[in-house]
């Protein structure tokens, strides 16, 4: 067995994010986003063929998913199925930190474009 360990700075695809892949890292089907989204700030509406499960660590937001709209605050957790149009918004003012779970060794990402409520 051997162990991946990283740190989210290596692994940075941003200011506000960094990104694991466990495919090509680790050879999982599992990738995660780790975000921290400044207050005001949004993640635009976007769809993925696999599930994708939010933990809040902290902050408040106030994800758009199909035609649900749902406030979530730290230690809460949301699950977005598969195809479903999906983006969040910091409803607070501080910074949300958030994992993203992607049911996918890579991530499979397609942007629509529009805001989240």
């Amino acid at each position: 067995m051997t162990l991946y360990t990283a740190n989210l700075a290596d692994l940075a695809t941003g200011a506000t994010a960094s990104l694991f892949e466990g495919a090509p890292r680790a050879g999982n089907g599992i990738s995660m986003f780790i975000v921290r989204t400044p207050p005001g700030r949004t993640v635009e509406l976007h769809v993925h063929p696999y599930s994708e499960t939010f933990v809040l660590l902290e902050g408040q937001a106030r994800w758009t998913a199909g035609n649900e709209t749902v406030e979530l605050e730290a230690n809460n957790l949301l699950v977005v199925p598969p195809n479903t149009p999906h983006g969040f918004r910091n409803i607070g003012d501080v910074p949300l930190l958030l994992v993203s779970v992607h049911e996918n060794g890579t991530v499979d990402q397609t942007w629509l474009g529009d805001e989240p409520n």
